[in-house]
């Protein structure tokens, strides 16, 4: 109950029974009294707050099983007797959560409101002059219609509250402030980028090529993060009617959008710093600090709510950001235009993980693009004919290889999934292990998964 309520939500069934990978229906008796002594349980006051379940009744012949939904709670960290025993869901076992991570609970209950707060004994002296002057540049070319474009300095810092009452807010701080000031508050601020020559740590040749000096503050952070990455996509060069270079590419749109999503929503009050890891086949960006609903409500719903207001303005004011729900359906159409490919979210309750694949899901035929193909197919169709050229899909075929029932169910099951076992595998799918991992070797030479990290601990990706 309490990992559920922590985590994800999840649902609790009592009425099977499992019998090593097999699970059997055997009902449970008095289904009455136990739905009952269930739900006074919950409303009893062991745990620190009262939240509600959904039930379900099912019956199988005379057998009958009850189901139990346990929704994740806006009120967490959510534990029975004391707060020692507050559990978080990590795959599928519960695990008893530590310090860090009640603390990060706690923290999440003051969404959007902890940067907001004031840093005592700071003022206008704890700013950077350079990036102040460079934001309001760059505002005055890229939203000249701002109002805040004819304020004075004064008036600047209130009206966005980089400054209020005399100090500084978090969030104008962390946005502005000379490094040295920041540390005062946030002693390991950095945010990291870093290059790494594989596909993983483990066949690295080294741990990495690159590594990201420290800057000033999350402006100046902004830039040079996105000089780097603007490097690993194609991009276009072109003067606007205004004279001003702009640079055109989708894939630099869904980089600089999950950039920006990453600065705005960090909670840097965690212990972990948000980094980006360049691999040789994809870029991840990992934020301390998990999304305030499930991504599907944030993207259906078109919901904007932040971590980290103040920033989140900020960003907004110069057109480098719209709102949460937009902005991540803007990375996936993006990237998808770019190459084929959607990104990958891995979400905890406490970090998210964003992965960009760099290669095309039509990479390997003499390297054409996917306009090349368009071309090519009507040249010569039988060349290409497992391919699927929908642009209103994401789905393509497998470059000329079938599949069979079980590597469909193995591949439907890694994607929801990514850390998912071969021993789970195999209950899922109704086949031994040693079959699941033969037919998970065959999809990793159709090229259709690859293993990120080691056997214990690493997780598969889905190649689209």
């Amino acid at each position: 109950m309490s990992a559920f309520s922590n985590t994800n939500g999840g649902w609790l069934i009592f009425g099977i029974k499992q019998i090593g990978k097999q699970f059997e229906i055997i009902g449970v008796k008095n289904a009455e009294k136990i739905e009952q002594n269930f739900v006074t349980n919950i409303r009893g006051g062991k745990f620190n707050v009262v939240f509600s379940t959904r039930q379900r009744k099912y019956l199988f012949g005379e057998k009958t099983v009850l189901a139990f939904y346990i929704p994740v709670s806006a009120k967490k960290p959510i534990y029975y007797n004391s707060p020692v025993n507050t559990f978080i869901r990590r795959g599928s076992s519960d695990m008893r959560a530590t310090k860090e991570e009640i603390d990060s609970m706690y923290r999440d209950r003051t969404f959007g409101t902890k940067t907001s707060e004031t840093a005592q004994n700071t003022d206008r002296n704890s700013l950077s002059d350079n990036s102040l002057d460079r934001y309001r540049d760059y505002m005055s070319r890229f939203n000249p219609a701002a109002g805040y474009n004819r304020f004075n300095e004064n008036e600047f810092l209130s009206k966005l509250r980089i400054i209020e009452n005399g100090a500084c807010s978090f969030g104008g701080l962390l946005m502005f402030g000379k490094r040295e000031i920041i540390e005062k508050y946030f002693p390991d601020f950095r945010i990291d980028l870093i290059e790494i020559p594989g596909t993983s740590y483990s066949n690295a040749q080294s741990r990495y090529t690159f590594r990201l000096d420290e800057h000033e503050n999350l402006w100046e952070y902004y830039f040079e993060c996105l000089n780097r990455l603007k490097n690993k996509v194609d991009v276009t060069f072109i003067l606007t009617s205004e004279g001003f270079g702009q640079e055109l590419s989708p894939g630099l749109e869904a980089i600089r959008e999950a950039l920006v999503n990453m600065l705005m929503h960090a909670d840097y009050f965690s212990p972990a710093k948000s980094m980006i890891r360049v691999f040789n086949n994809r870029i991840e960006f990992f934020n301390p600090g998990g999304f305030p609903k499930p991504i599907e409500e944030l993207k259906n719903k078109d919901l904007s709510i932040s971590r980290n207001p103040i920033i989140t303005k900020l960003f907004r004011m110069v057109k480098l950001s719209g709102n949460i729900g937009s902005g991540l359906e803007k990375i996936d159409t993006n990237w998808f235009e770019y190459n084929r490919t959607r990104p990958i979210y891995q979400l905890e309750f406490d970090s998210t993980i964003v992965q960009f694949r760099l290669s095309s899901a039509y990479e390997g035929f003499d390297g054409d693009t996917y306009n090349d193909l368009e071309k090519n197919i009507v040249k010569d169709p039988g060349r290409y004919s497992n391919w699927n050229t929908d642009r209103d899909t994401d789905r393509d075929t497998d470059k000329g290889n079938s599949f069979n029932t079980n590597e469909l169910k193995i591949l439907q099951e890694i994607k929801t999934n990514p850390r998912i076992s071969a021993a789970k595998l195999a209950v899922i799918v109704g086949i031994n292990e040693r079959n699941i991992k033969k037919n998970l070797e065959k999809l990793k030479y159709k090229n259709k998964i690859i293993r990120i990290g080691p056997d214990h601990g690493g997780y598969w990706e889905v190649i689209f």
